[in-house]
């Protein structure tokens, strides 16, 4: 997989490309939301005729999703995923305006690689201005797009 990096972002400018389908769900903080949400997205993108992207798709989702609900100080969570003609973009914000970074986990702990994984697999990823909104971006397979 190609290295990914990271950017923080504002709001959205004039010249964002057309989102193509979006779906957006708000949730309460508990993990068992984390399936949920990989379920719901999966299932949107088996019907965007997206297929190939499920499996990196629904484990950012997992990875950001946790790290929210992980983090959030019990505040609601928002998960947005968007479809550009050449992307799919996720995005979770967690109304928490500290600003997640990757950190190093031992060889023995149980949790501390989700945003390594995400960096992984996804093209770029990043973090909005005001730290409350964690994205990245999926690249669309030729087939696909």
């Amino acid at each position: 997989m190609s290295s990914a990096s990271t950017a923080v972002s504002g709001a959205l400018s004039a010249t964002e490309p057309t989102v193509l389908r979006a779906f957006e769900v708000d949730f309460a903080p508990a993990y068992f939301r984390v399936r949920q949400m990989r379920r719901i997205t999966a299932a949107h993108l088996r019907l965007w005729d997206l297929a190939t992207l499920i499996e990196p798709a629904t484990l950012v989702v997992s990875e950001l999703v946790t790290n929210a609900i992980q983090h959030c100080e019990g505040a609601p969570v928002n998960l947005r995923v968007k479809h550009y003609a050449d992307e799919l973009r996720v995005e979770v914000a967690d109304g928490t305006p500290k600003l997640p970074k990757p950190r190093v986990a031992g060889h023995d702990d149980e949790s501390g690689r989700g945003l390594l994984i995400v960096a992984a697999i996804a093209r770029e990823w990043g973090v909005s201005r005001d730290g409350e909104m964690t994205w990245c971006s999926l690249a669309i397979p030729g087939e696909c797009a």
